[in-house]
């Protein structure tokens, strides 16, 4: 039985990424006959349990796509605000996506996905109200959920704050903004804020940005889901 510090991921790219990280901690490894070439040299074979599809059907969420492989391993740890200031101390250019009450672990895995297709460096959410990991953030993630570090805050508003002394403008997206985002000035360090899937921003969030900006879309659409949204904010941030 896994305690609560541990977590099932499947998938090839996942998994494969999951056991590439010096930072895991894995406990075990199931998978079916055919991918054992898969894992060769990847990990001891005494942590390596061959099984059938029914049993790793069993052991997984309901219709899971798992791949015929999965990895039970410690959740990662995520890193403190301070850490994540000095993470970012010496950097001339940064880029943080900041999750304002995001909910739905596919989104956060898709955003992932994203920061790390367009060289964010961190990701920082409220701990209260945004889900831990969760193999469905790190299935959506394709691989990437390893490669971004994660800041969790009991105080989103204050987190922000301390951002602010350490030089980031801190940029809010909002379907009702006058400033387009092509019209946002590109570099230095920038901390994106994004709404929960329903409600946006929260007032306080608001009124912390340095200024609050949105995606010139059409008329006919009223909004895009969260994870797109922040992909094309930082595909717009990231161009030369």
């Amino acid at each position: 039985m896994q305690n609560n510090n541990q977590i099932l991921i499947y998938g090839k790219h996942a998994v494969e990424a999951v056991l590439e990280n010096s930072k895991r901690n894995i406990i075990r490894v199931y998978c079916l006959k055919e991918n054992i070439h898969f894992i060769n040299g990847k990990i001891n074979n005494n942590k390596i349990n061959v099984v059938d599809k029914s049993a790793l059907d069993k052991i997984l969420p309901h219709e899971a796509v798992h791949q015929g492989i999965a990895v039970l391993t410690e959740m990662l740890p995520t890193i403190s605000l301070d850490n994540l200031c000095d993470f970012v101390k010496l950097k001339k250019n940064a880029c943080i996506v900041v999750l304002d009450q995001v909910t739905d672990p596919q989104n956060i895995g898709a955003i992932i996905r994203s920061c790390a297709a367009f060289n964010a460096d961190a990701l920082l959410v409220q701990d209260k109200n945004s889900p831990q990991e969760s193999p469905a953030m790190v299935k959506a993630a394709a691989g990437t959920y390893e490669l971004l570090p994660i800041c969790r805050t009991p105080n989103l508003t204050r987190a922000l704050e301390r951002l602010k002394k350490e030089g980031f403008w801190i940029i809010g997206t909002d379907g009702y903004a006058k400033t387009q985002l092509h019209e946002l000035k590109k570099g230095d360090k920038l901390a994106v804020v994004m709404g929960s899937e329903g409600k946006g921003l929260r007032r306080l969030v608001a009124e912390t940005c340095d200024i609050c900006i949105r995606l010139p879309i059409s008329p006919k659409v009223e909004s895009l889901n969260v994870s797109t949204a922040a992909a094309v904010v930082l595909y717009e941030l990231n161009k030369n």
